[in-house]
């Protein structure tokens, strides 16, 4: 997948990578992450993307986008966008397309290689735009999850697709120690305000 003399970057969505961990088995620990890209190629940045709440109340995503933006990753966030589900039930959600798009597209004159941690069959126009830049693209994400977290359309447009769990044991955290102390942490899609609020 990676190649010693290729100017990289990565761009990972944050909430697709926690949510294929996860689906995994997994919890990444972001500082191997990112060693094991700077072994393995010429890595020029590393791009985290996050929705967070819009609220003055603590966010659990906080500790993790702070650590990140002070160890090596280039960490891009907006607000989270409130809305109510089918059920009746408000939740939040953010979509980082358009800023990792952005961020793609402003790169594709810098680097050979980008690596995208998402399956977001979204980003498929982006993808072949820097590929008519010349830039190799890599997707990483799942098939083993049901459903599949990857979408059919930019697995069959990126230059090569890679299994998460193929790769996992590079970057998964070992020890519970490790963990939180709070618990997991968890994205701004995956907290309910009636759960947020309560907690």
């Amino acid at each position: 997948m990676l190649h010693r003399d290729e100017r990289t970057a990565i761009f990972i969505d944050g909430s697709s990578l926690y949510y294929a961990s996860r689906t995994l088995g997994f919890d990444v620990d972001y500082r191997s992450l990112l060693t094991y890209f700077q072994k393995h190629c010429r890595l020029l940045r590393a791009f985290y993307y996050a929705a967070l709440p819009e609220t003055d109340d603590y966010s659990p995503l906080k500790p993790l986008t702070d650590w990140l933006a002070y160890n090596g990753y280039r960490l891009v966030t907006k607000n989270a966008r409130e809305f109510t589900d089918y059920s009746g039930r408000r939740r939040m959600k953010g979509n980082m397309d358009v800023e990792l798009t952005v961020d793609l597209l402003e790169q594709a004159e810098r680097i050979d290689h980008a690596v995208i941690f998402s399956g977001d069959a979204d980003l498929r126009r982006a993808v072949e735009a820097v590929q008519r830049r010349g830039v190799r693209v890599t997707a990483i994400s799942s098939l083993r999850a049901s459903p599949p977290l990857i979408g059919d359309d930019l697995r069959r447009q990126v230059d090569q697709f890679v299994e998460l769990g193929d790769i996992a044991s590079h970057f998964r955290r070992q020890t519970q120690e490790t963990r939180p102390k709070a618990g997991p942490v968890r994205h701004p899609a995956d907290i309910s305000i009636d759960e947020s609020s309560t907690s």
